[in-house]
């Protein structure tokens, strides 16, 4: 399980911009199966994805694919989570 975090850069101003594309792309992240959690970074940072069942190298390849990431709206950064406790409802969830 992964957590990424997309931060805004000095650019943040073009977030507009690019706004729909980076839905799309969010859209697609869903789609797949891949994408657990979307949000916003409060206040105003940025945004953060959870994400599952990918491989490292995938993730880092579709994060590329990011409108933000490709107009360097945001910086991403990945963070690999094992959990090792859970709630009982999200018994095979994250496994």
């Amino acid at each position: 399980m992964f957590i990424v975090l997309l931060k805004f850069s000095a650019n943040k101003t073009n977030a507009t911009q690019f706004m729909e594309g980076h839905k799309a792309w969010l859209k697609r992240g869903f789609d797949d199966g891949i994408f657990l959690l979307a949000g916003s970074l409060k206040p105003a940072l940025g945004g953060g994805v959870m994400a599952h069942r990918v491989s490292r190298d995938d993730l880092t390849a579709r994060i590329k694919d990011d409108p933000f990431v490709v107009h360097d709206v945001v910086t991403p950064e990945i963070i690999e989570f094992e959990p090792s406790q859970q709630r009982p409802e999200f018994q095979g969830l994250f496994g």
